[in-house]
């Protein structure tokens, strides 16, 4: 999941949010089942970001779901109300925490191919002979093909210890970076490792955010401008491995590769999860976390529902094969670079 965004977004989120309050009026709800779920229900039409795009009677979902309500029902079974009530919205980024449950939406990968077995890559292709830091296993493969897997953007990545991965990678002819099954984490995380595949200031995105109730009320896009890191790039051709378990902060950064040169995307297509979240109360103080401003591909267009592959490189794992540990797209990437 995304968890935290450059110190601008996070500034320029901060003072949206502020400037929206100081021109609402907040209403006040009771600490009681109509009370909560009331309160849940205007927090979310007030400032969720995806109501449009996804054309959800928000209005309509209200009625179905307050009419199950009763006076005396129990925590539990208020939770159990509002949970199916947030599942129509179909986004991973939303969260309702109580002290015994948190609701979360799954269906955007259930169904869908895993296309990647975490123990044929470490076995078969690493040998399990690899290095390993900040969170990224990395090794040169025998077709001198570079490897590299982020498993979670919530893993910090130090620049110095970048510039000893890309010291390690840069005999290559040229590097996988898989982040299959990777949820997501720090956008700031993106940023760091994106800035070395770049030479100039590159628009990467758009971010808008609410500017009131409406459910069309938004500010113009900003642009989203990533600057090449001083330190060590990577230049040759890079290959972005990813599946529906790539999510969020990982989506992200799939799409951001996506759009560079000498960058292929192959796999399946991401989970998506694009809206920056945040997070709000209810009067019993069970919380409420949900995609508040959303974010778009240097294009300008939603990345909600997923980033594509490049055309021509969606495929998934050949399970036949995966049972004798050959992963059919990791190995049509080493075959790509190689080839090259």
């Amino acid at each position: 999941m995304i968890q935290k965004f450059s110190k601008i977004a996070i500034l320029f989120s901060v003072l949206s949010m502020l400037l929206f309050q100081s021109c609402h009026k907040v209403e006040v709800f009771e600490d009681d089942p109509y009370g909560n779920f009331d309160a849940l229900w205007t927090i979310l039409d007030e400032r969720y970001c995806f109501f449009e795009y996804k054309s959800l009677d928000w209005g309509q979902i209200r009625d179905k779901y307050r009419k199950k309500l009763t006076a005396n029902m129990t925590s539990e079974e208020l939770f159990d109300v509002c949970d199916a009530m947030l599942m129509e919205l179909k986004d991973g980024h939303v969260n309702l925490s109580a002290a015994h449950n948190t609701s979360r939406y799954w269906e955007w990968l259930y169904g869908s191919p895993e296309n990647y077995q975490e123990r044929i890559v470490d076995e078969y292709y690493l040998d399990f002979d690899y290095r390993y830091t900040s969170g990224i296993k990395y090794k040169i493969l025998p077709q001198n093909v570079g490897y590299m897997y982020y498993g979670s953007f919530s893993s910090t990545i130090g620049e110095g210890n970048l510039d000893q991965i890309l010291a390690y990678l840069a005999t290559s002819t040229g590097l996988i970076i898989d982040v299959r099954s990777n949820g997501g984490g720090s956008l700031s995380n993106v940023e760091t490792l994106v800035s070395r595949f770049i030479n100039e200031e590159t628009r990467v995105g758009y971010i808008s955010h609410k500017t009131g109730p409406g459910h069309q009320e938004f500010s113009e896009l900003y642009p989203i401008k990533y600057t090449p890191s001083p330190r060590i790039r990577y230049q040759k051709p890079v290959v972005v491995l990813a599946n529906r378990g790539t999510f969020s902060a990982a989506n992200n950064f799939v799409s951001v590769m996506k759009a560079l040169p000498n960058v292929v995307v192959m796999g399946d297509y991401t989970g998506g999860g694009s809206g920056l979240p945040f997070s709000s109360e209810l009067p019993n103080g069970w919380s409420i976390r949900f995609s508040a401003s959303p974010i778009y591909d240097a294009d300008g267009r939603h990345t909600e529902f997923g980033v594509a592959p490049t055309e021509g490189f969606k495929m998934d794992m050949d399970l036949e094969q995966a049972s004798e540990g050959i992963d059919t797209i990791l190995e049509r990437a080493i075959s790509y670079i190689a080839g090259l």
